[in-house]
């Protein structure tokens, strides 16, 4: 074999190698182009409104409870920033164990996002965990009944009112939205939450916080909602 002839044999080996990976660029570049025409839904989806059907029935039926509603952005059917405003109220006369009573009336909000982890998540049903970020400040009427002094046995009470408190808390939410007819949905969360800074007034632990709930037993809560896609 000629010096020549290992030239041009090297020459059309390197022409070959070139148009392979020529060939393999091409391949990958409409694969990529294929993969991004597959999905072609706009990165804004609109956004929906709700109200919260727990806090009303919560208000009915017992001493506390809230109106809520919220306002939900969709982002390509995955991502879901959200407002959450309400009015809470408690209303809780002659406590069993302490006979002291409490109102207070106030608003709170929350601020978060949630995130569609369904595969199929244009189907318009959805499956989501998200994150919360809650606020109220709110003022409380406290008084306890007329009763005997046990030094001086005279009779005496105990009320403080328009005392101002706040609350700074955080929730973890895992949820359901399943779509009924039309633009109408149906969704159900269920949240664990964390105080993560409040101010009692100087009276102790208040009994109710707007938006957080019973003091005691509202580490984990729920919410149970009708939304409708605008």
């Amino acid at each position: 074999m000629t010096f020549r002839t290992l030239i041009s044999v090297s020459i059309s080996r390197l022409a070959i190698s070139a148009l392979l990976l020529l060939a393999c660029s091409a391949e990958a570049s409409a694969q990529r182009f294929l993969k991004l025409e597959k999905d072609t839904i706009p990165l804004f989806r609109g956004f929906a409104v709700s109200f919260d059907l727990v806090g009303v029935a919560q208000m009915q039926l017992g001493s506390y409870g809230q109106y809520e509603g919220a306002l939900r952005l969709n982002l390509h059917d995955q991502y879901f920033p959200i407002v959450e405003l309400g009015i809470g109220r408690a209303n809780h006369e002659d406590d069993e164990v302490t006979n002291i009573s409490y109102k207070t009336t106030a608003p709170y909000f929350r601020i978060g996002a949630d995130v569609n982890i369904m595969n199929k998540k244009h189907t318009g049903n959805r499956v989501f965990v998200g994150l919360r970020y809650g606020f109220t400040s709110y003022k409380v009427d406290i008084s306890h009944p007329v009763y005997q002094d046990p030094l001086w046995q005279w009779d005496t009470n105990f009320e403080m009112t328009d005392v101002r408190c706040n609350q700074h808390w955080a929730e973890v939410v895992f949820g359901l939205d399943g779509k009924l007819v039309g633009p109408v949905h149906l969704g159900w969360t269920g949240r664990y939450r964390a105080r993560i800074s409040h101010h009692d007034g100087g009276i102790g632990k208040t009994w109710y916080v707007p938006g957080f709930g019973l003091q005691d037993s509202s580490v984990l809560g729920y919410s149970f909602y009708v939304s409708i896609d605008i």
